[in-house]
């Protein structure tokens, strides 16, 4: 009996055990839905939505005369959500047909019922975020828009758009290593890399929904915080200078089956740099392309341009002067176990320094140097480094090549380190800090800092503005300065750079031409050579400094005279033709007085500017996207500019950036020409077009 009623027992506790936690739970739960409810449907809403960052659109970058050099231009992804509440199956069933013909009318990628099978497998799939199509256009989108369902827009036709942007280059090729990129995860390439912050702006922010898949798609049609744009930066550079110097490059490069090439214009009195061109053999396909930024990387021996800078240590020292006679031994010097010969044999003995640097004659420079300085080699080392040589320039881009001059009393010296060295080898310098140093002979001795960017505006407003710097206030005595400039005036006057004289203006300069050293055998096994020329011009006003380098020409001539020098010589003579008449500047800044001049293009940035600029204009396009500029002597005002969104717009009297935004949009590949406004259109507006068409716009 007692057994019975301790297992009546034991059942009973088990019960109201059971009954008990029962009851706990059923409190827990109305606990959580009533007391904790609201924070636990904050906790389960964060993990399934989110603020996520928006691109600002990036700064452009403007050549110095205000080309367009680099722009964003938008583009769009477009997706489907195909379980939004308003998209009925009634809705769906009607006009899924239409909407499939649509999307293969306006892409032609694929067939409507293409579009019609796989929207449909994705609305049977339940897709929250399915991809319709990436990276098309805003013609395109203004076009998906009008489409069935679509045009129910996001929260009955589950039309999602996703705005990014591409980088368009206007000009194509040209200046395209210095212009550069800035790509998540490599590194920074030319001035986008180095003025990355203030070209990308300041992100925005999106509030969006992480769906199935792990996919982010956006809440709503609009970003919550929207992101702050770029800035813009105005370069150095001359479009004008640019395009001579790339396609006398060019030229060269091809005519003499050169490996690569570079040149460098720069503005003698600032240090602003006009041109910098780059191009290198395509090994795969062949031409040449811009592949390396040699100019400002690529440290080299420079050869024979480097002779200045040695006679100009003794000529500043006082050792000896240009008048003085040497003999150089009919071209070959030796040294030690090793001869230092010229060029070209010839019968040449006493010759004064002048002369024997038109000549460029390696043997007497070299003796000339190793009788002054070879028991004391660290007093011409000195003298290099008085000059303002060995250091680096620090320009705004990454990737400058390390200068080098060897130390008499450091690693790699010896007996003949001083007469190689004074002619060019066992030292090495980039192109643009070897110009720096001409440019400074030809600006009376002053070293200017050579720079790409001259400003930074925001909405046409100056944010920052970067002046010349001088590195040096004289890197060497007024009269030696005058010598070093005679010196180099004989070389196109007479020397080996005679076949560069000019009837129009004068000019003065360096050739070089250095042997490459072989990896395995040095010098005496190698048969590469480099040929280059530094100078400026006029000689007796010098407003442009310039050097050219050429590596590894193969079809027979490689000195610098014949295959660098030319380069200079076209880019000289178009560059002195097109210098402004100051007399012409100023009858152009008395016409600008009188009359209001101002491009056709987006209707709120010309209110934000005229407005800044505190100009009076008459509003006659108040709800316009595009407007047109009317002016006379007396008033401005702004009238519709009519854009069709299915034919050529009308793109006349735009400036390049609004001309490229709207006719790339449209779906017309743009080739400008020239600068200043659009004078001119290949393709009339209001013409019908194809897909990719290739429009050429004149600018005047």
């Amino acid at each position: 009996m007692s057994i019975k009623r301790d297992i009546l027992w034991r059942i009973y506790l088990s019960y109201a055990f059971i009954a008990l936690l029962g009851l706990g739970i059923l409190v827990q739960a109305t606990r959580v839905q009533t007391v904790r409810g609201s924070y636990y449907r904050s906790l389960a809403d964060s993990l399934t939505t989110s603020y996520r960052s928006i691109d600002a659109i990036r700064g452009n970058i403007y050549a110095a005369d205000g080309s367009l050099l680099a722009t964003s231009v938008p583009i769009y992804d477009i997706r489907m959500d195909l379980k939004v509440d308003g998209l009925t199956s009634e809705i769906f069933e009607s006009k899924i047909d239409s909407l499939g013909r649509g999307l293969s009318q306006i892409f032609g990628d694929e067939s409507g019922r293409e579009y019609t099978r796989r929207l449909r497998e994705a609305r049977r799939a339940g897709k929250r975020n399915f991809l319709v199509k990436r990276n098309i256009d805003y013609q395109q989108l203004q076009q998906v828009k009008e489409l069935p369902i679509f045009n129910l827009g996001r929260y009955k036709g589950g039309l999602v758009v996703e705005q990014k942007s591409k980088r368009e280059m206007p000009f194509r090729h040209l200046a395209k290593r210095t212009i550069g990129y800035a790509l998540a995860g490599v590194a920074p390439v030319g001035l986008e890399g180095a003025y990355d912050r203030v070209l990308a702006g300041e992100g925005g922010k999106r509030l969006m929904q992480k769906i199935a898949g792990g996919v982010w798609m956006p809440i709503n049609d609009r970003d919550e915080i929207a992101p702050m744009n770029g800035d813009d930066i105005i370069t150095t550079l001359d479009i004008n200078i640019q395009d001579v110097a790339e396609a006398a490059l060019l030229r060269t490069l091809e005519n003499n089956a050169a490996d690569h090439g570079c040149v460098v214009v720069m503005e003698v009195a600032t240090g602003q740099i006009k041109a910098i061109a780059n191009l290198g053999r395509d090994s795969e396909e062949g031409g040449y392309y811009e592949k390396y930024n040699y100019a400002i990387g690529e440290s080299i021996e420079p050869g024979s341009t480097f002779k200045l800078a040695s006679l100009m240590v003794g000529l500043d020292r006082g050792d000896f002067k240009p008048t003085d006679s040497i003999d150089i031994e009919k071209g070959k010097v030796k040294f030690f176990d090793r001869t230092m010969r010229d060029s070209e044999e010839h019968d040449h003995r006493n010759m004064t320094i002048t002369d024997l640097f038109a000549i460029s004659s390696n043997a007497g420079v070299a003796k000339l140097i190793n009788q002054h300085y070879g028991k004391n080699p660290q007093l011409y080392v000195d003298g290099l480094r008085k000059l303002g040589l060995g250091e680096p320039m620090n320009i705004e881009i990454t990737g400058e090549g390390k200068p080098l001059i060897k130390d008499p009393k450091g690693k790699g010296w010896s007996g003949v380190t001083l007469p190689w060295m004074s002619v060019g080898y066992e030292s090495r310098f980039t192109p643009l800090q070897l110009l720096t140093f001409y440019n400074a002979v030809a600006n009376n001795g002053v070293m200017m800092k050579p720079y790409l960017v001259q400003e930074v505006r925001n909405f046409g407003h100056v944010v920052q503005q970067y002046k010349p710097v001088v590195l040096k206030d004289q890197i060497a005595s007024k009269s030696t300065i005058t010598e070093a400039r005679r010196m180099l005036e004989a070389v196109v006057e007479k020397g080996t750079g005679k076949n560069l004289k000019s009837d129009q203006y004068s000019a003065a300069g360096k050739t070089g031409t250095a042997q490459v050293a072989n990896d395995r055998y040095g010098y005496r096994e190698s048969m590469k050579y480099r040929a280059s020329f530094a100078g400026y011009f006029p000689a007796d006003n010098p407003r442009y400094s310039c050097i050219v380098v050429i590596a590894n020409p193969k079809k027979g001539l490689y000195y610098g005279s014949y295959v660098a020098g030319p380069v200079f010589k076209e880019i000289a003579d178009k560059v002195y033709a097109s210098i402004i008449n100051p007399a012409m500047e100023e009858v152009k800044k008395e016409q600008s007085h009188r009359t209001i001049v101002m491009k056709n293009g987006a209707h709120q940035p010309a209110q934000v500017v005229l407005k800044k600029l505190g100009i009076e204009y008459l509003e006659k396009a108040s709800d316009a996207e595009w407007v047109t500029a009317v002016s006379d002597t007396t008033s401005l005002a702004l009238e519709e500019l009519t854009v069709s969104s299915r034919k050529v717009p009308k793109v006349l009297g735009m400036g390049l950036q609004d001309a490229v935004y709207l006719l790339e949009n449209a779906g017309l590949k743009v080739v400008p020409m020239g600068k200043g406004r659009v004078k001119k259109q290949s393709i009339p507006a209001g013409s019908a077009f194809r897909k990719n068409q290739q429009i050429v716009l004149e600018l005047s």
